[in-house]
C-alpha cells in the first residue's frame, strides 16, 4: 500500500469530539486549498457516523461555499433529520475559521429488492493493461510537460488514473466534451460498505471538472482560468469493491454563465453501474495581463 493510500484512509477516519460533531484534518502536501473530494468523503463519513450501520447511502448533494484550509482541522457539525422506517437523512456542515465552507445532505436505505435496470458500460473502451503505464507517461510525456502539468502527474497519490486519451493535457485541440478514465486506489480498502462510499466519493470529484473545457481546448492548469467546483451530486447504484480498476466516463451537456456542468458514470470492470455523479463547477477566464 502506497504511503498515499495509507494517508488517505487516516484522514478518513474523523477524531469524534462530541454528540455529532467530527473533526478531520487534511494531508500536508502542499495545496494551497482543500480538495474537494477530501471533504466530499469526510463529511460523508460524519454522516455516517451518526446512522444505522445497516442502513447504506445512496444519494449525496453537497454545495462547496469556500475555499478550504489545509493547515487547520475541519470541523463537522451532523444534523439528524429525520430517521424513517426504510430512509434516514442527514446534513452536514464543514467549518473553519468560524464560518461554514461545505455542506452536504446524504439519504441512507435499508437493504430492498426492486426493479433493476442499467446503461451498459461503453465498448469501444481499452482495457486499462493496454494503456500507458504512470511509469511510461512519465518517461515519454513528462518530460517537456508544463511544469503545473508535470507536478500533479508526478505526486504520489493514493488514486491511479489512466485516461484513454492524453490529447487534453499536451495540446490546445478542441474536443468533444466527454472522457473515459480507468480509476483504481493504489492500496487495499478494508471491506467495510461505509468506507467504501467515502473513498468512491473521494476519488468521484477527480477529473470529472476537466470534462467541461475539452470542447474549448482548456486546461484546468491554464493560468487564466480560475476554476472550482461548486457543486456535487451522487448516487449509488450498487454495492462494488476496490478490487479492481473502474472507469468513470463523463461527459458535459453544457457550459454558460461561467460555468460547466457534468456528468459522470462509475463503473467496475465487468460492466456492473456502481454509481452516477453530477457536478457543476466554476470557469472563469480572466483577461491576459
Amino acid at each position: 500500500m502506497s504511503d498515499a493510500m495509507k494517508e488517505l484512509l487516516s484522514i478518513l477516519d474523523l477524531e469524534t469530539l462530541e454528540h455529532n460533531l467530527f473533526r478531520g484534518r487534511s494531508p500536508q502536501v502542499g495545496w494551497q486549498r482543500v480538495f474537494g473530494g477530501q471533504v466530499i468523503g469526510q463529511a460523508l463519513v460524519a454522516a455516517q457516523r451518526t446512522v444505522d450501520p445497516e442502513r447504506h447511502v445512496h444519494s449525496l448533494h453537497s454545495y462547496f461555499m469556500r475555499a478550504g484550509d489545509p493547515k487547520v482541522p475541519i470541523i463537522y457539525e451532523v444534523d439528524r433529520i429525520r430517521d424513517g422506517a426504510s430512509f434516514t437523512t442527514r446534513r452536514v456542515v464543514a467549518i473553519q475559521h468560524g464560518h461554514a465552507i461545505f455542506s452536504l445532505e446524504a439519504s441512507f436505505q435499508i437493504e430492498e429488492k426492486g426493479l433493476e435496470h442499467q446503461k451498459p458500460i461503453p465498448l469501444d473502451v481499452l482495457a486499462p493493461e493496454k494503456l500507458m503505464s504512470d511509469k511510461d507517461l512519465k518517461e515519454q510525456y513528462l518530460q517537456n510537460a508544463p511544469a503545473n502539468v508535470r507536478k500533479y502527474w508526478e505526486q504520489d497519490r493514493p488514486i491511479e488514473m489512466k485516461p484513454l486519451s492524453l490529447t487534453h493535457y499536451f495540446t490546445r485541440e478542441k474536443l468533444p466534451p466527454e472522457q473515459n478514465v480507468w480509476i483504481r486506489t493504489t492500496g487495499p480498502v478494508p471491506d467495510d460498505r461505509a468506507l467504501q462510499a467515502a473513498v468512491l466519493a473521494y476519488l468521484s470529484d477527480m477529473t470529472l471538472l476537466d470534462t467541461s473545457l475539452y470542447a474549448h481546448g482548456r486546461s484546468i492548469f491554464d493560468k487564466d482560468l480560475q476554476v472550482a467546483s461548486l457543486d456535487h451530486a451522487m448516487w449509488f447504484h450498487r454495492p462494488f469493491n476496490f478490487d479492481d480498476w473502474l472507469l468513470y466516463t463523463a461527459d458535459s451537456p453544457s457550459a454558460a454563465g461561467a460555468r460547466g456542468f457534468n456528468r459522470g458514470a462509475l463503473y467496475s470492470r465487468d460492466g456492473t453501474l456502481i454509481a452516477s455523479t453530477a457536478q457543476e463547477g466554476l470557469i472563469r477566464v480572466h483577461p491576459a495581463e
